[in-house]
């Protein structure tokens, strides 16, 4: 069952819609679904020793309570790189990045739902999780990416079974080509951005942070920044701690993007509550290039949301550039990890320290290595 019928509902212009309608967006305004859902009270960070070693461990806090689809996703280990400074290995996931927290929440939705199938865009990561989760719960599965898209993801892809779409023109032509195909009837649209139960999922990140640092947060938190999934999931898990009374004091948020592709770091600096206009060649024009490929994202949907979360934490933008991305790479492998190109990001924005990282923070190691290879 879907917890207390929760539903979807518009931030922008307040319309509403039930979840089991199919509607991967706002009716009127086109914008991404928030969901009307709160987290049970009463259940402090001692009442979790002895539950499923999983993100499923926090079912008190999550719209879906179960999943018959979980591949033990979630509870990635917390390393300590220097004496203020921690490593989330998100990458050590099923599907070797941070998206599994999101992707099986969908796909468990769709598998509730029943649809006729599934569809997704991404750069890779996003796409890997929904098709390894489709797999999972049987679910017919296309994926739209866009063309040089890292052939280790796209391989892993088609291994899960999926159908793999290779859109011209960048990654806001691919989310265009996806759109197109989520209008039709009995189609699930398991998009990481419009859903707002991928988001439900990512949070699990910050809830797992919470516990392993026995009910407190470090002073920062860094994440990378292209569609904002993660950074949007942290700050909705601090929200809900702050309001159950589960912390003290809230975390900065330190929003990451590649030097090549920062427009929320353009707006976040000009004082703009949303991105600032278009360039003349048109939002579905390609990206500049950068190693940075999971967080090359022109026209975040959410960027609204973004920049206001980053603000109310008294955060603040960091941007790294190609030089800086390489560099993080190998001093992360010299270190152990292996962490592909997009996953350095925040330990190249951070390494360095300034005045932004100060006190602890926590920085996650999105994705592994081998979907990238390393930098030339």
């Amino acid at each position: 069952m879907l917890a207390d019928m929760t539903i979807y509902y518009c931030p922008v212009d307040g319309t509403r819609s039930a979840i089991t309608a199919l509607t991967w967006c706002c009716p009127v305004c086109r914008g991404p679904w928030d969901l009307d859902f709160t987290p049970a009270r009463g259940v402090g960070v001692n009442a979790l020793s002895g539950r499923i070693d999983s993100l499923w461990r926090y079912k008190d806090f999550l719209p879906l309570d179960s999943s018959a689809i979980s591949l033990g996703e979630g509870r990635t280990p917390l390393v300590p790189l220097t004496d203020t400074v921690s490593a989330k290995l998100d990458y050590l996931m099923p599907t070797l990045s941070f998206k599994d927290r999101g992707a099986v929440m969908l796909a468990e939705l769709a598998r509730r739902l029943g649809p006729d199938r599934v569809v997704a865009d991404s750069t890779g990561n996003a796409g890997t999780s929904v098709a390894a989760y489709c797999a999972r719960a049987g679910l017919p599965c296309t994926v739209y990416v866009p063309e040089g898209t890292s052939a280790k993801k796209t391989e892993q892809i088609r291994a899960h079974g999926a159908r793999l779409v290779a859109v011209p023109g960048g990654r806001e032509a691919t989310a265009l080509a996806a759109r197109a195909a989520a209008d039709e009837p009995g189609v699930f649209y398991a998009s990481h951005v419009f859903n707002p139960y991928f988001l439900h999922g990512t949070k699990t990140y910050v809830y797992e942070l919470w516990e392993d640092l026995g009910g407190r947060l470090p002073d920062a938190l860094a994440v990378p920044v292209g569609n904002g999934t993660l950074l949007l999931g942290a700050a909705l898990a601090v929200a809900e701690l702050d309001a159950l009374g589960l912390i003290e004091t809230r975390p900065r948020l330190l929003a990451v993007q590649a030097e090549a592709v920062s427009p929320l770091a353009a707006a976040f600096r000009a004082g703009a509550d949303d991105l600032l206009p278009a360039t003349p060649a048109g939002p579905a024009a390609p990206a500049a290039p950068t190693l940075a490929e999971g967080i090359a994202i022109p026209r975040p949907p959410r960027a609204r949301q973004i920049l206001a979360a980053v603000r109310a934490s008294g955060g603040t933008f960091l941007t790294v550039p190609e030089d800086g991305i390489r560099e993080a790479q190998r001093d992360l492998a010299a270190r152990g990890f292996y962490v592909e190109t997009t996953g350095v990001a925040c330990w190249a924005a951070v390494r360095e320290g300034g005045e932004a990282v100060r006190g602890s923070v926590v920085v996650p190691l999105c994705g592994a290595g081998l979907k990238t290879g390393m930098a030339g």
